[in-house]
């Protein structure tokens, strides 16, 4: 059975930092596209940061130079670094990994706030 498990999230301050993981169970996660998308209420889940089987990566504008998407295959793991949070980071972000087929974690909530 695939699982995709994110954790990390939590309150922080503007200007804060967080590091989100999602670990993956069931499948050879270096195989897969992984990316990170966030989805806040009454907003469509978007792409956040993405990385490539190969390790190219690619991010939205609105998180360049913040937000850094790493992985450890060894791990089964890829990574978010969140840096200078603002308070419309705030959402549910999700890990999904794509390859054949495709599969969505459960989410961890981000929550930017004063």
């Amino acid at each position: 059975q695939v699982q995709l498990v994110e954790s990390g999230g939590d309150l922080v301050h503007p200007g804060g930092s967080l590091r989100l993981s999602c670990a993956a169970s069931g499948i050879i996660f270096s195989f897969y596209h992984v990316g990170w998308y966030r989805q806040s209420p009454g907003k469509q889940r978007e792409l956040v940061a993405a990385i490539s089987s190969g390790g190219n990566t690619n991010y939205a504008d609105s998180v360049k130079g913040r937000f850094t998407i790493s992985r450890d295959n060894a791990k089964n793991t890829v990574y978010l670094q969140m840096n200078s949070l603002k308070p419309e980071d705030t959402a549910v972000y999700y890990c999904n990994a794509r390859a054949r087929a495709q599969y969505w974690g459960q989410g961890t909530q981000v929550t930017v706030s004063s």
